[in-house]
């Protein structure tokens, strides 16, 4: 089962597999739990994440999940939750494919999306040390949360920065909410992130960064 970006022609299945790629494919080593593949495609650089479980769930079983049907596949949900927050003019990365193989009552997924060019995560930035980041940083949390985006795993390396631009990526599980910042999802996903912050960024004391976050954050968001 594969659905294509209408603007990618020529995209198969067999790319929505590390093999296919070779050479052309080298591994992200930071954040998820692997399984993800910066590759060098004639249309320009994507990633390919191959869809892998965490914690207990993985001792059973790493990539595969109880198929109930091709539009409720983690990498479907993904494909349409991230072709919705593009088209709306989010910043986050295109998506080009996804795919799902079932096998008896179990599938095992990937998608395949564009790479945003010289985007590094945020424990990463140069520009850590500058209010000015986190509060774009904020601004664009903000911007989702007013889209109604519940992002459910909103950590550090789930930010990207580049040339001073704040991205979001890796929409897995997420889903669109009635918009509200007082809400208690709004307030989970921000909890979620500063756990993240203060346990991978220790270059910088995290205190003065996150009370510009949420100034930016406390801003209204403008298209």
């Amino acid at each position: 089962m594969l659905i294509v970006n209408p603007s990618y022609s020529g995209v198969s299945e067999r790319m929505l597999s590390p093999s296919y790629w070779n050479d052309r494919a080298e591994p992200v080593s930071v954040g998820g739990r692997g399984g993800a593949w910066f590759v060098d495609a004639d249309q320009g650089g994507m990633v390919l994440r191959m869809y892998r479980r965490g914690g207990v769930a993985a001792r059973l079983s790493e990539s595969r999940y109880l198929f109930t049907g091709w539009h409720r596949t983690r990498s479907y949900r993904e494909f349409q939750v991230l072709s919705q927050l593009y088209q709306i003019g989010l910043p986050v990365p295109e998506p080009v494919a996804a795919s799902a193989c079932q096998s008896g009552l179990f599938y095992q997924a990937a998608i395949l999306i564009r790479r945003i060019p010289d985007a590094v995560p945020l424990p990463e930035a140069c520009e850590l040390s500058k209010e000015a980041i986190w509060w774009e940083v904020g601004r664009t949390i903000r911007r989702f949360h007013d889209a109604g985006l519940d992002h459910v795993d909103l950590n550090c390396d789930n930010i990207l920065v580049a040339n001073g631009l704040v991205y979001v990526i890796d929409f897995d599980r997420c889903l669109f909410r009635k918009p509200g910042v007082e809400k208690r999802w709004t307030k989970r996903n921000l909890s979620r992130l500063y756990r993240s912050i203060e346990k991978r960024i220790d270059t910088v004391d995290i205190t003065k960064p996150w009370q510009s976050l949420l100034a930016g954050y406390s801003k209204v968001a403008q298209s």
